[in-house]
């Protein structure tokens, strides 16, 4: 047994550390959890609430809500315009911010980051360098006081309290460690914290709002509530759920140790986030599954840069250790001889 530990955790550290080299040349760690961390003694902070965050967000769910009524009265291309904007603005999440900018999962070229980086501004989830900063911290300090979104706190923490109240005086410590010279070195991540605010206001609103305006003659009314507010929402909510509900609700065929879970449902909402086990256990791998395509639009899409020439150096768990880890430490939900396909 102990021969079968050794060699499956120098196969693991070796892989880790032959591919998650970033373009700078220094190993990327700081997605791995740091099982060192412990949480100080005593009373907790007390909590601080952002009375701003939380009227705007209610304002922003009710104006949802009322965009569903209207979604009978938009018209078809409406309709597909909405669907399109979903899909780009989460693509700038989970391919963009996500897989590519907080875990070098792969490398893109120059075109599809700025591809990216636009998708990242019409989700309006923070900028780049933020997001993936807090990412990280999420990855290494995952279900502590120095995790942003904490699920051990509760669902409606994880979910959306987290972004109505200040940060834990630890989350902010610790992400002011990590190293994230790769971020800072990226032209295109420090154009769109430069110009985010602005590059939100054209992306996620104004653009929406426009185009059905100006090309099939929609109602601003209609445009301003469906493709804009109403997607906005639905995006938010979506990628939400990889922090709540795959934290909290599903299976753990990689890892029993850890909380989060393989969630089909938010894998359908989150174009291929929900299978969370596996990506915590494996951080470094771009397509956060071993199923290849299977309900997972976001690796058939950087597939499909890889296969155009503006992606490349996708980085992949080995079978072999896959299996020899849902074996060591999985819950046995994981059926033998299920392998990645794609």
């Amino acid at each position: 047994i102990a021969k079968y530990w050794i060699q499956e955790n120098i196969q693991v550290r070796f892989f880790t550390v032959m591919t998650e080299t970033t373009s700078l040349g220094h190993t990327m760690v700081d997605d791995e959890f740091d099982d060192c961390y412990k949480e100080k003694a005593g009373p907790k902070p007390p909590m601080r609430i952002v009375w701003r965050n939380v009227v705007l967000m209610a304002l922003l769910h009710i104006g949802a809500l009322y965009g569903i009524l209207l979604v009978p009265s938009a018209s078809p291309l409406t309709l597909l315009w909405t669907w399109a904007c979903f899909l780009f603005s989460a693509l700038g999440i989970t391919a963009g911010v996500h897989r590519l900018w907080s875990h070098r999962s792969y490398k893109a070229t120059l075109p599809l980051r700025l591809f990216l980086a636009l998708g990242n501004s019409m989700a309006f989830q923070n900028d780049i360098y933020e997001w993936a900063r807090d990412h990280r911290v999420h990855h290494k300090f995952s279900e502590t006081d120095a995790d942003p979104h904490n699920a051990t706190r509760g669902f409606f923490f994880s979910h959306i309290g987290w972004l109505l109240v200040r940060k834990h005086p630890d989350v902010i410590e610790k992400g002011s460690k990590l190293e994230l010279s790769d971020l800072k070195a990226d032209k295109v991540v420090m154009f769109q914290r430069r110009f985010y605010k602005s590059s939100v206001l054209l992306m996620c609103f104004a653009v929406p709002t426009v185009v059905p305006w100006l090309f099939w003659g929609e109602s601003l009314w209609v445009s301003y509530f469906v493709p804009a507010l109403l997607r906005y929402a639905v995006v938010l909510n979506a990628s939400w759920l990889v922090n709540s509900a795959a934290h909290m609700w599903g299976n753990r065929p990689y890892d029993a140790n850890i909380n989060p879970r393989e969630n089909r449902f938010v894998t359908l909402g989150a174009i291929g986030e929900g299978f969370h086990n596996y990506h915590h256990t494996f951080p470094y791998d771009y397509s956060t599954s071993e199923f290849g395509w299977k309900l997972n639009f976001t690796s058939c899409f950087i597939d499909t840069m890889c296969f155009l020439g503006l992606a490349s150096d996708c980085k992949r768990a080995a079978r072999s250790v896959v299996q020899a880890r849902a074996q060591r430490t999985g819950d046995g939900s994981k059926k033998p001889g299920i392998q990645r396909s794609g």
